[in-house]
């Protein structure tokens, strides 16, 4: 009887200092946790520019089950490991951090979850290491965006989590050129078994996260799952057409009433300008962000463009997944 296979996705940008220290974690992990299944690990990377590469290939060279995919350049953080999760031929796959913040020790209880029946199994980070000023920005994100999406949302889920092969048949049948797992899940995913753990501070190195890449992940989400952006510019809008209406008027009776004592000046009518521009400037560019998430799914562009693949055998890449 053949073995389950356990898939491992390993995405990875500038990680010469944990690389080889995690693949090592993982596999020891699943031999002496779970000897029973079998497993791949597949690591992704996102044209590393320090030394990763190199012990990316020495580690495909040791060991047979550890696969490898190359990109041409550097696809951002949410294409790479989606399309790693999509080239993985596991039973399940499951994602994790090559920094060390998703710890290993959840593997096996993912695995656990997974053969009780249920084909999702979220891990949901129930506090964190992480600095507890981003852990407030964050958590008060969460929760706007749960309030204002018609699709329920996972608080605090990363996308560490384990999916059985039938839900990643879903993926691969969603051709979404601009996919944000954490939303698919809520919205397409099956029943699902959420895990509290701690999410662990980075082994080494330096995060690759900074205030863009943060604003892309949270647009994203934004423009994907909500109608409140341009549902609030239109009411924002229309009330302050009322509020300029009134204070004209008002302005203008005042005007009558005191017409030698009520100096008009120009200062009102420059205040009032400034304000409603500014509206019409934050709400223009909030609508370009929805159209510019629209403009990304319409070009259809491929997930990545591979460069090389390492012990995928004759297996010939297909980066249009």
């Amino acid at each position: 009887m053949n073995k389950k296979k356990i898939g491992i996705v390993i995405p990875c940008y500038n990680e010469q200092e944990n690389i080889v220290g995690i693949c090592k974690a993982v596999e020891e992990e699943i031999v002496n946790s779970l000897p029973e299944y079998d497993y791949e690990i597949l690591i992704i990377d996102n044209c590393s520019t320090d030394n990763t590469r190199v012990l990316i290939r020495e580690i495909c060279k040791q060991n047979k089950k550890v696969k490898a995919i190359l990109n041409a350049k550097n696809f951002g953080q949410f294409n790479s490991p989606y399309h790693a999760i999509l080239q993985s031929d596991g039973d399940c796959v499951i994602p994790i951090c090559a920094d060390f913040q998703d710890p290993v020790e959840m593997i096996p209880k993912f695995v656990e979850e997974w053969e009780n029946g249920y084909k999702i199994v979220c891990g949901i980070k129930s506090a964190s290491k992480e600095n507890k000023i981003m852990r407030f920005f964050r958590t008060c994100y969460y929760k706007v965006i749960k309030k204002l999406s018609s699709v329920e949302q996972i608080e605090h889920f990363t996308g560490f989590a384990l999916y059985d092969k039938s839900f990643v048949q879903v993926l691969r049948d969603l051709n979404d050129p601009t996919p944000f797992i954490r939303g698919i899940v809520a919205e397409l995913g099956y029943k699902r078994k959420d895990i509290e753990y701690t999410q662990q501070k980075r082994a080494a190195g330096k995060t690759h996260n900074n205030f863009f890449t943060l604003y892309d992940a949270a647009m994203l989400s934004f423009t994907s799952y909500t109608k409140a952006g341009l549902r609030i510019a239109t009411f924002v809008g229309f009330s302050a057409a009322i509020i300029s209406f009134l204070v004209g008027i008002l302005y203008l009776m005042m005007k009558l009433v005191w017409w030698d004592r009520f100096p008009g000046g120009a200062a009102p009518t420059i205040i009032i300008l400034s304000f409603l521009c500014s509206l019409q400037l934050f709400f223009l560019g909030f609508l370009g962000e929805y159209i510019m998430n629209m403009n990304t799914r319409l070009m259809n562009r491929p997930l990545v463009v591979e460069e090389e693949r390492l012990n995928f055998e004759d297996e010939s890449p297909d980066t249009k997944e």
